[in-house]
């Protein structure tokens, strides 16, 4: 799940504005990220630029330069910016940036060795606010890049979790980056069945936790599926013969990834052959 916000065309900093690279004073043309550091390093008060800066309201926050606070920032930073509750930063506010700075830098705190803030990202996993549940998962990929092993402990824990703490198990570690180990994408796939299992035999699934968690669910699977093709593909071959009706659409969605077709457009007709009568069968049933 990699998101960035552009540069072209967009106010940057104080004013600011990037036509093209080529353009761009020589300062410019460093990556955004670098930009970012070198700009807050020269501010004593952070909160007006990264309120000027987050990108929202809008369609995409800007993630760079939340994943740059949470390397520069301290832990009393982040506390307060999590301290924000919904009434004071809203899902869709530049007030809620501030939030997902706090959030993604409290993996700083984990590694730092304060276990405290596992819980505390396990809290934010079932926030109101869907930009602030992001954050849990961005976080959660930062443990992945400096250890995999831990981060699957942690997840493991989390998949018997509520829908929305596995919903976050699921965007965290539906990464590429992260799943480049045979034996990482083995155990990711391992873990995704165990919470398609627990869709299965789920009783109520009318409410938007549940949505959200199917949503996510509905790429998840390509991903780690690409990641190690072979046992992958065997997986999603038993899933598709399924009369769950939220799991057929769950692989459904998955089929429809360019990744899959990539592994063999014959092999993703097929499956959706499959599941397109099992689909069908459902529906006689009800």
């Amino acid at each position: 799940m990699t998101i960035a916000t552009a540069l072209t065309n967009r106010p940057l900093f104080e004013g600011v504005r990037v036509v093209t690279a080529r353009m761009a004073p020589p300062a410019l043309r460093m990556p955004k990220a670098e930009r970012c550091r070198e700009h807050l390093h020269r501010l004593s008060q952070w909160d007006d630029f990264l309120l000027a800066e987050s990108g929202l309201p809008g369609p995409r926050a800007n993630l760079e330069l939340a994943q740059t606070v949470a390397d520069l920032g301290d832990p009393a930073l982040f506390r307060r910016y999590l301290s924000l509750k919904p009434a004071q930063a809203p899902a869709n506010s530049a007030q809620v940036f501030l939030v997902i700075c706090g959030v993604i830098g409290y993996e700083r705190l984990l590694a730092d060795g304060q276990t405290s803030a596992l819980g505390t990202l396990r809290t934010c996993a079932g926030d109101s606010r869907w930009r602030v549940r992001e954050g849990v998962a961005l976080a959660l990929q930062r443990v992945g890049a400096k250890d995999m092993r831990t981060l699957l402990r942690y997840m493991r824990d989390w998949s018997h979790g509520t829908l929305l703490e596995q919903r976050a198990v699921a965007a965290a570690l539906a990464e590429p980056r992260l799943l480049r180990d045979a034996k990482v994408a083995k155990a990711v796939l391992g873990v995704l069945r165990q919470i398609t299992r627990g869709i299965v035999a789920l009783r109520d699934r009318t409410g938007p936790d549940f949505l959200t968690l199917r949503q996510t669910l509905g790429y998840a699977w390509s991903v780690a599926v690409a990641a190690l093709p072979v046992e992958g593909k065997r997986q999603i071959e038993r899933w598709i013969t399924t009369s769950d009706k939220d799991v057929i659409w769950i692989m459904k969605e998955n089929l429809t990834k360019k990744r899959l077709t990539q592994l063999g457009p014959e092999w993703v007709a097929r499956c959706q052959r499959k599941l397109a009568t099992r689909s069908s069968d459902a529906r006689r049933r009800r």
